[in-house]
């Protein structure tokens, strides 16, 4: 998933003895890290955009038709997820403005630094996240 790889780029935050959670400097790292993934997915789109634009090839054979056909609506389907990404990177941008940035919606603790360095737009800790998730697979069955 792009999410998964674009924002590798940032070292790890360290926070110092004492630091408090979500300091500026915090702030600043998920900010940076925030707006260098929504950067690279707006180019992505960018790109595939002009692509798309460019390769408006019609095939007489109906096999590599359907073969273009299948790799744009491939294509389309990873940018519809891309910008589902956009709008909850727009999100966390919000909470980080609001202050709100870091703890979880459903019972307020502190998300944690790493679980942030992994997902950067998550919104539950890691035992909301698990709670929900068991929900979900119990309301498949």
């Amino acid at each position: 998933m792009a999410d998964d790889t674009l924002h590798k780029q940032f070292p790890p935050y360290v926070p110092a003895a004492g630091e408090e959670y979500m300091s500026e400097k915090q702030i600043a790292h998920f900010r940076e890290i925030l707006g260098s993934l929504k950067g690279e997915l707006m180019e992505d789109i960018e790109r595939t955009v002009h692509t798309m634009q460019d390769e408006a090839t019609v095939f007489a054979d109906p096999n590599d038709r359907a073969s273009q056909e299948s790799d744009i609506a491939l294509e389309l389907r990873n940018r519809d997820r891309e910008r589902k990404l956009i709008k909850k990177i727009d999100e966390a941008l919000g909470r980080l403005n609001d202050g709100e940035y870091g703890y979880c919606d459903s019972c307020g603790v502190e998300i944690g630094l790493k679980r942030l360095e992994a997902r950067p737009t998550a919104t539950l800790c890691i035992d909301c996240k698990t709670l929900e998730e068991m929900r979900e697979r119990q309301v498949a069955r």
